[in-house]
């Protein structure tokens, strides 16, 4: 069994979170500058020590640290030993840093078929008359063996379905020219603000996000202080990963620890205008993904940000110093306080807004699943540096990395834009990479991609077969079949059967 990673002590005990619980999800929540980064930090570094892969979106820059051994200052020193804690174990994690925009950190990619019509209409802000006809122009182009990799090959096929509606409103149903219009100026936008290099190829193979690097969980941290600024494509990105390991991962039961712990900040801009129907496919996929042994703990600024459906599933709290300066503050205070479990020796009410920084009410889940009863107590240090990495570290760090070269070259094979335009795509597809083309060896349909599952059938069979006939390409005739039936089908049926979770969960379990 897992040691318990220990999160905070006062006087009397000391709290730590139970690996086992760890899938249990969590919350960790206060106001601004409080201390929910260091608290974080500790967390994150917990389950590194215990081989537990992380992820978590750095929403400040400053998450970084974690790479690096801390150093015990002279401040540092006086603080622990006038409020009696230990001193940590100095350390860095394995770190692998991730940038949707490919500037700090590998290039992070989905294709827009993976992403799916119901998450783009929600980046796109379309109402549900828009939202339908996207919902449209996903059908069509699967129907037709339009692949939809990229921005250019979404633009492209809504310029089609567009300029022939007429053709299309008998079989599909009316398509107005003012929703396609709407659908593209959504789109522009949305490539304004870089997700334009979001979408595309090679896509972000999530296996990659689950590494150890001697005995230690690697720690995914995703540069998101620029992404910010395009909130929406930020929250809806973070849900499509969730979405994408509940749909690859296997059923697990209960562990010793999790497989991999997520952490979601800035926890409110995903549930931010989200619409009743969404709402609830979030819920279901944050109550169901613990069962495949994935741990997700949001940070945000209060309890109220998280709607009551999905606040009854974190089972670990811990609540930083809100401050009640105005009637709607201090109903925030009291909802935060009814959200823990009660402490006949505190008013926790009282006590949240007199928390100091670095202080927190602490409530985790005891060996039966049982929420302990909150304790106020003193966050512990983190063994890492606090703070960002240099500019020359971050260099170091993505050079040497586990995946070190695998994302940084975009591939543009032909799909819906070079079939309708029949054009040859312009090189490269975001952040200056070089574009290139697929080769006989190195065929398109590769892991996380279209035709991914019919491959890995083509992988069973060539095992039965090793030692038998083999193709001109040194494959097994059975292998050689199975990839080839990988392309002709993925073309329509394996991207509706592949395509993410969400395309299908969120849509009422309606094929698009």
């Amino acid at each position: 069994m897992a040691e318990p990673i220990l999160i905070a002590k006062n006087a009397e005990l000391e709290l730590a979170l139970l690996p086992q619980m760890g899938n249990r999800h969590g919350l960790i929540t206060g106001a601004t500058g409080t201390g929910k980064t260091v608290t974080l930090q500790t967390l994150a570094q917990g389950f590194s020590r215990l081989g537990v892969p992380v992820f978590m979106a750095d929403v400040k820059g400053d998450l970084t640290g974690i790479s690096m051994p801390g150093q015990p200052t002279d401040k540092l020193k006086a603080r622990l030993a006038e409020l009696n804690l230990p001193e940590p174990a100095w350390g860095g994690c394995p770190t692998t840093l991730w940038d949707v925009f490919g500037q700090k950190g590998h290039p992070v990619r989905a294709t827009v078929s993976h992403m799916g019509p119901l998450l783009l209409s929600r980046m796109l802000e379309l109402n549900d008359t828009q939202q339908g006809v996207l919902n449209l122009v996903f059908r069509i182009a699967d129907a037709n063996g339009l692949l939809l990799l990229d921005a250019k090959d979404l633009r492209a096929m809504l310029q089609h379905v567009g300029d022939n509606a007429a053709q299309y409103t008998t079989e599909y149903g009316n398509i107005s020219a003012a929703s396609i219009g709407a659908i593209q100026r959504g789109l522009v936008a949305l490539e304004s603000q870089g997700a334009d290099m979001f979408f595309g190829e090679p896509m972000l193979n999530l296996e990659d996000f689950l590494q150890t690097d001697k005995g230690q969980g690697v720690v995914n941290i995703l540069a998101a202080d620029q992404l910010m600024n395009s909130p929406k494509l930020y929250a809806t990105f973070l849900l499509w990963m969730l979405s994408e390991l509940f749909e690859k991962l296997p059923e697990a039961g209960d562990l010793d620890k999790p497989k991999l712990v997520f952490f979601f900040d800035e926890a409110h801009l995903l549930f931010s205008d989200a619409p009743k129907a969404l709402l609830d496919k979030i819920e279901q996929v944050v109550r169901l993904i613990r069962s495949k042994g994935v741990g997700v703990y949001f940070v945000t600024q209060n309890p109220a940000d998280i709607p009551d459906t999905v606040l009854g599933q974190l089972g670990n709290r811990v609540q930083h110093a809100l401050r009640a300066f105005t009637p709607r503050d201090q109903k925030a205070v009291k909802v935060a306080a009814t959200t823990m479990r009660a402490n006949p020796k505190l008013d926790v009410e009282k006590v949240i807004g007199e928390l100091g920084v670095g202080e927190a009410l602490v409530s985790l889940l005891d060996a039966k699943g049982t929420p302990g009863v909150t304790e106020r107590a003193w966050v512990l240090a983190p063994g890492s540096r606090i703070g960002p990495v240099t500019d020359d570290e971050r260099k170091q760090l993505i050079a040497t990395s586990l995946v070190a070269g695998t994302y940084e070259k975009t591939i543009d094979r032909e799909s819906a834009y070079e079939k309708l335009r029949g054009s040859v795509a312009p090189a490269g597809n975001g952040g200056g990479a070089t574009a290139q083309k697929p080769t006989a060896d190195a065929p398109a349909d590769t892991p996380g991609q279209e035709g991914g599952w019919l491959g890995t059938a083509g992988e069973i069979f060539g095992s039965l077969t090793k030692g038998t006939g083999k193709s001109g390409r040194g494959d097994s005739i059975l292998e050689s079949m199975a990839k080839s039936a990988a392309r002709t089908v993925g073309s329509q049926v394996g991207r509706e059967l592949i395509r993410g979770v969400l395309g299908s969960l969120l849509g009422g379990g309606k094929k698009k």
